[in-house]
């Protein structure tokens, strides 16, 4: 019994760590996004998608509203790796040589889809959500008087969640490796999966159709590569099943 309460210490130990760790990288930065946080605005600011915009603030607070979550972008999106890794340091001592080595190959992979997701939400849904909802003002009379608070807000409310969704095929692989699931039983959810996927896209993007088909398509897709992903890993983990039995 004392030799079991020592080693959860140890274990909350460890993970203390690890978050200490995680802290540290996303305050360090925090930092160094409110340093650079002004260049990546002006970054935005400049590109084809913000010209019809005008920097308008309607509140004192919108300007370090802004300030603050460029920050925040910028910390998630370098402290996501960290996170990652450090995660695979706790879990490290409870898995084999070739366990620890298989996932260790998931950091970079995650953390490539994160960007990919993101770099997709900026440069293809996000253009098109703004020009669709940019022309139905228009089609009404409407005279668009938008602020910084308005615009960056939508941006950043719709390129952290995609990022995140867009680790689905990373989540599959993690879990049939681990057997909790496997490609029968993926097809078997399909329906299920479909109708979840879509809720999520239609939560994160605003409530109009082109955009939710926009932001959708690709999550389907995902899944479907989810599926195909799981079938090549699970065949692999029986091959290597039957070799170790015979």
């Amino acid at each position: 019994m004392e030799d079991q309460e020592f080693t959860l210490v140890e274990h909350l130990t460890e993970l203390r760590k690890r978050l200490i760790i995680i802290s540290i990288v996303f305050v360090v930065t925090l930092l160094i996004g409110f340093v650079f946080a002004p260049d990546i605005l002006q970054f935005f600011k400049s590109q084809k998608v913000a010209q019809h915009v005008d920097w308008n603030v309607f509140g004192y607070t919108d300007g370090i509203s802004i300030y603050v979550k460029c920050a925040l972008i910028i910390s998630i999106c370098f402290t996501l790796p960290i996170a990652m890794h450090q995660l695979w340091l706790f879990t490290k001592p409870g898995l084999t040589d070739k366990e620890a080595s298989g996932a260790a190959k998931f950091i970079p992979l995650a953390f490539i889809l994160f960007i990919i997701g993101v770099s997709f939400s900026y440069f293809v849904v996000f253009p098109l959500m703004l020009n669709f909802m940019a022309n139905i003002n228009q089609s009404i009379g409407a005279t668009e008087t938008y602020g910084m608070q308005q615009y960056f807000t939508l941006m950043f409310n719709l390129l952290i969640p995609v990022g995140i969704v867009f680790e689905l095929p990373v989540v599959i692989l993690f879990l049939t490796k681990l057997g909790i699931v496997n490609p029968k039983l993926l097809r078997k959810m399909r329906k299920l999966s479909y109708f979840i996927l879509i809720v999520v896209g239609i939560s994160i993007t605003p409530p109009d159709f082109v955009s939710d088909f926009i932001i959708i398509i690709p999550l389907l897709l995902l899944f479907e590569i989810s599926i195909l992903v799981s079938e090549r890993t699970y065949k692999k983990s029986l091959q290597k099943q039957t070799e170790a039995t015979e």
